[in-house]
């Protein structure tokens, strides 16, 4: 063997169409003898020329570009734009406190969003893997990243396959492929080339000689030939088109830049009729500058971003707590505005462990209760007659199963360890089969439908267990096992079964029969005169949690989609289960759709089955262009394209692929659909304090605006600097607003429909409120400014009473904040202990600002008397009144209104 020397690359490599060639065509094209596989020289070779069997990561942004994004915003554009002035006209200090903001803004979302990739990075490199091959003339165990074309990989029951490859031995082999084609139930395999009908190209579902990357076996034992590794693999062109795509922006980001543009313009607006008016007085232009800059400030609220950012990373932090990694801010606030989840099933709602449903035996239906792989559970008359003896009608399912339930799970087919529960729910004893050891056996074959073993009979000859399907085994069963022991299977009884057997598998159920015999043939003649036992339903059963997430879902006016690859009928079933309602269509039928046909009739179908990648895009981009904010979930390498199309893309982080995980915005830790609901009630409750907070901090900064524009129209000279401005944007409004990006749900969040996706933040409603809050602010921080420069002829008291009474200000106007209706003061006040601790933090610090020695020569500031504080809080207290006189005479109209409708409907 050690004189063998490297066989040169040939000319010529299957690619695509290998599943189509014969094993050993396909062999001689990779230049390879199956039975002693490359040598290691010449994997080597393979592997510099070919590269490692690994898929790309996507490519990243820079460390310092990513940082600089963060600076990407009409707000953070204004503000720059100020320090810069600021900085020319000498007002230094001015433009260090501006940028020194912008920097702790910046830090805040960047910092966020590397912790996400860090647990992103954690969740790939929990998993190492391995893979057996025979180079040399050996079995060696090596990294799956150095696998090369033409490397033989041996693989067993539970083995995950490192790469694509043509199979060259298939013994008894299924493989579990819905992390690539969505097919719930696995695939039986074989070395038999398939063959294309016509021109066409076979379906990688449909693709039975070929074994496919991250997909895995769950039967029999298996050696294939690589054919392709990495990028080239099916997976690989996948991944590759999620490369080259882009991210949309979430409907928060397209709300806040449409917000900094209108505030630019504010801005702008405020900035010019001060110059005109400021140009016709002849003042001259570094007061005009400053005062410009002033206004800039004032107009634009510099906490907004931070707190902003803050709001969300709070909101992230809950979310992993409850199983979710949440990659991008935005995300966490649009999954609170979709309207839309379009789910995968496998894995999503279901959970992705067959389980036997139903039971027909003796004559009696039964019910199966428990979930997945655990044995806790009963087997029940679903008629409520008492349960009989089943023990013998289900022995043949647990003698005739190669699968093994062990404490770290499922070791084999998913069917048989669902066919093994069962047994063990009906009284079987699980170390039965260690008992009764098998004489000889015939594997399950898809051509043939079933799979018989032979075990030693006490009677002195053998015993023959069979399963497989119901119509195969008829065929050779003459009798049947009924309440009155064994009779012979008459044509009227056929019929029966038959009826059976059609009746679970249009519940879409997986339908399996169990038969057994005494032989003194050897197999596989033995498999004659059976006796028909029983017959089980198996399906991969809905998750206990998604039920009630999907009416929690509905109950908030989200529409939850069921996409998947599986059979239709088996869709439809789970659907049912799920309370998920509307029409079933296939991929098939979308195909022949044109793409306005698919957006004419998507709202009224609740289930697509057996669709493929470019199906799902197609979906929910005709849910886009519907006006819906879609959520798309899934897990595998066949969900990732459209996890990218979609606003929220959210994979599994257990059963997920990487490239999933990649292309999604969330990643749920836990697999579990109930944490995407939890995510719409923490997502809406974000977006309620968001409109919280910019309604309290944008009526801040037209309070401020006013109050500016207010004074030089009037002839006054300004009443609060620029830093004074800072402190209001930044200290005063940033600990409140804060504490508001943190109020609890209410407790309508999740009895109300989503807000319209088109709702803008500023709506007439909210800008309404807003102006008058400023508009009250403005009118009492001028009144106090005047007053003071009157009575006292003292500007720098003048400036500082004007400076506190508008600080004041913001106390009361947080409170009126928190809601947009019932009444301002009330029980719910009491809700938020953050709120009333940052309130009267607030209160301190402003006391320290004007009465501390040391602050005021940074703040411009003198000390103010008792009563001069009075002054000032009695003129704060009436922007709280005035909202409250506001919505009591709003709320005493509505009930005027209602009650004269009410009167005209009666007469």
């Amino acid at each position: 063997m050690s004189q063998r020397t490297a066989v040169p690359a040939p000319p010529a490599r299957p690619g695509a169409d290998a599943y189509g060639r014969e094993v050993g065509e396909v062999a001689s094209l990779l230049g390879v003898d199956p039975a002693a596989g490359l040598t290691t020289a010449e994997a080597e070779r393979r592997a510099a020329d070919q590269g490692a069997n690994e898929l790309a990561e996507p490519a990243r942004r820079p460390q310092w570009l990513r940082l600089l994004d963060q600076f990407r915003s009409w707000l953070i554009a204004i503000l720059l734009a100020a320090a810069v002035v600021a900085g020319v006209i000498g007002e230094i200090k001015d433009a260090v406190v501006i940028t020194a903001v912008l920097f702790v803004n910046a830090t805040i979302g960047y910092v966020q969003e590397r912790r996400a990739e860090r647990s992103l990075e954690a969740l790939r490199e929990m998993l190492v893997p391995l893979a057996r091959v025979r180079r040399d003339g050996q079995v060696l165990t090596v990294p799956a990243r150095t696998l090369v074309p033409g490397d033989i990989v041996l693989l067993e029951a539970g083995d995950r396959v490192p790469a694509d490859g043509r199979l060259a031995v298939a013994e008894s082999v299924e493989a579990a492929e819905a992390a690539l084609t969505g097919e719930s139930h696995p695939v039986a395999k074989t070395t038999a080339p398939t063959v294309a009908d016509g021109d066409g190209d076979v379906p990688v579902a449909e693709r039975t000689g070929m074994l496919f990357m991250n997909t895995v076996l769950t039967r029999g034992r298996a050696e294939m030939i690589v054919t392709a590794t990495g990028m080239r693999t099916a997976v690989g062109a996948i991944a590759e088109a999620l490369r080259t795509g882009g991210d949309a922006p979430s409907p928060l980001q397209i709300q806040m830049d449409s917000l900094g543009r209108r505030l630019a313009l504010v801005s702008g607006a405020a900035v010019s009729v001060y110059a005109l008016v400021a140009l016709v007085r002849g003042e001259p232009l570094a007061d005009l500058a400053l005062r410009a800059v002033a206004l800039a400030v004032a107009a634009i609220p510099e906490g907004l971003p931070a707190v902003l950012a803050l709001t969300l990373a709070l909101g992230v932090y809950r979310m992993a707590r409850r199983g979710a990694i949440v990659k991008r801010l935005a995300s966490v606030e649009a999954l609170g505005s979709a309207t839309v989840v379009c789910s995968d099933k496998t894995g999503t709602l279901t959970m992705n462990e067959m389980t036997t449903r139903t039971l027909w035996a003796a004559g009696c239906r039964y019910d199966v209760t428990g979930e997945g792989y655990d044995t806790a559970g009963a087997v029940r008359a679903a008629d409520g007659r008492p349960a009989q003896d089943l023990r013998e009608a289900v022995l043949p399912f647990a003698l005739c199963n190669d699968a093994r339930l062990g404490a770290d799970g499922v070791l084999g087919d998913p069917t048989e360890a669902a066919l093994l529960v069962l047994a063990a729910k009906a009284g079987v004893d699980p170390g039965l089969r260690a008992r009764s050891p098998r004489t000889g056996e015939i594997p399950f074959d898809p051509a043939a439908k079933y799979m018989a073993t032979f075990h030693p009979d006490p009677g002195g000859s053998v015993r023959v267990h069979a399963k497989g399907a119901v119509d195969v085994l008829l065929d050779r069963c003459t009798h049947l096992m009924t309440d009155r022991g064994r009779v012979p299977l008459t044509a009227e009884r056929r019929r029966e079964v038959t009826d059976v057997a059609g009746r679970m598998g249009s519940e879409g159920l997986r339908v399996l029969g169990a038969a057994t015999a005494v032989s003194d043939l050897p197999p596989p003649d033995g498999v004659t005169g059976l006796t028909l036992t029983a017959i089980a339903g198996i399906a991969d059963p809905p998750r206990p949690q998604a039920r009630e997430a999907v009416a929690l879902a509905g109950a908030a006016g989200v529409t939850v989609k069921m996409i998947t690859g599986d059979h239709a009928d088996t869709a439809a079933a789970i659907a049912r289960e799920l309370g998920i309602t509307g029409d079933v269509v296939t991929g098939a039928e979308l195909t022949r759709m044109e793409e306005r046909e698919i957006a004419d009739r998507v709202e009224d179908i609740g289930v697509f089955a057996r669709v493929a990648p470019e199906h799902k895009v197609a979906i929910v981009r005709a849910l886009s262009r519907r006006g819906h904010i879609v959520a798309m979930t899934g897990d595998g390498v066949n969900d990732a394209a459209a996890l990218r199309a979609a606003h929220i893309g959210v994979a599994m982080g257990v059963t997920g692929t990487d490239v999933a995980k990649e292309a999604a915005d969330m990643v749920l830790t836990d697999d579990d659909f109930s944490t995407i609901v939890r995510a719409v009630r923490e997502g809406r409750s974000i977006y309620d304090n968001i409109v919280a907070f910019v309604r309290f901090q944008l009526s801040t900064n037209i309070g401020a605006v006013l109050t500016l524009l207010a004074t030089v129209l009037a002839g006054l000279p300004a009443p609060m600097s620029a830093i004074q401005l800072l402190w209001v944007n930044i200290i005063m409004d940033g600990p409140p607003a804060m504490a508001l990006g943190i109020d609890p749900p209410r407790g309508n969040v999740m009895h109300r429909p989503p807000r319209p996706p088109g709702e803008r933040i500023l709506n007439a409603r909210r800008l309404t409120a807003i102006t008058r809050a400023g508009a009250v602010m403005a009118t009492g921080t001028v009144a106090v400014f005047a007053a003071a420069r009157a009575l006292t002829d003292d500007a720098a008291t003048a400036t500082t009473m004007a400076f506190t009474t508008f600080v004041l200000f913001q106390l009361f106007n947080a409170l009126a904040a928190r809601s947009e209706d019932g009444p301002v003061l009330g029980r719910h006040q009491l809700h938020n202990r953050a709120l009333w601790i940052c309130l009267a933090a607030v209160l301190v610090l402003q006391i320290t600002a004007v009465q501390a020695p040391f602050a005021q020569g940074v703040f411009d500031t003198v000390a103010l008397s008792a009563a001069q504080w009075a002054v000032c809080l009695l003129t704060a207290s009436s922007v709280l009144l005035t909202e409250h006189s506001w919505r009591a005479g709003r709320s005493r109209l509505g009930n005027t209104r209602g009650a004269g409708e009410a009167s005209r409907r009666e007469t």
